[in-house]
């Protein structure tokens, strides 16, 4: 992968996913997001979410490309309510090491943002770098997030 082959990027949403690979985005995500990353159960678990038609579900699976390459992946989740929770969840965000600081996560952030409708919320660890890509974005932290885990 070059710096000098352009990067594309594809939409996939539950009315538009015919010529994914899902088994190639979930391996990529499990591979690239390195120690804030989960399970590749669980990330394959919110994939199917974002491309399921059921009500309540959907969102979209954003994939970068360099030639046939993936080396950048976004997973939004729909979550169904409005107002007091944000319309959408940006699950997971990735992009391969030899493409960063090269705008490739900012370009799958805004086409999430531009082609999602209402609100979105994230969570980030604080010593994410991307933290500061989000901030730069618009993204805010009004909470601190407490889990009780069962």
């Amino acid at each position: 992968m070059t710096e000098n082959k352009p990067v594309h990027y594809e939409i996939h949403t539950p009315t538009n996913h015919r010529q994914l690979n899902r088994d190639e985005v979930v391996d990529f995500l499990f591979l690239h997001l390195d120690q804030y990353g989960d399970a590749r159960e669980d990330i394959g678990k919110c994939l199917d979410y974002a491309l399921s038609d059921a009500e309540g579900k959907g969102g979209s699976v954003i994939v970068a490309r360099e030639e046939s390459k993936v080396v950048g992946a976004l997973i939004l989740n729909n979550t169904g309510m409005s107002g007091y929770i944000p319309e959408n969840i940006l699950v997971y965000v990735a992009v391969h090491n030899s493409q960063r600081g090269k705008g490739v996560g900012k370009k799958l952030v805004q086409l999430a943002t531009e082609t999602s409708e209402g609100s979105i919320a994230l969570h980030v660890e604080p010593d994410n770098p991307a933290r500061h890509l989000y901030e730069k974005m618009g993204f805010t932290n009004k909470y601190l997030e407490y889990r009780l885990i069962r």
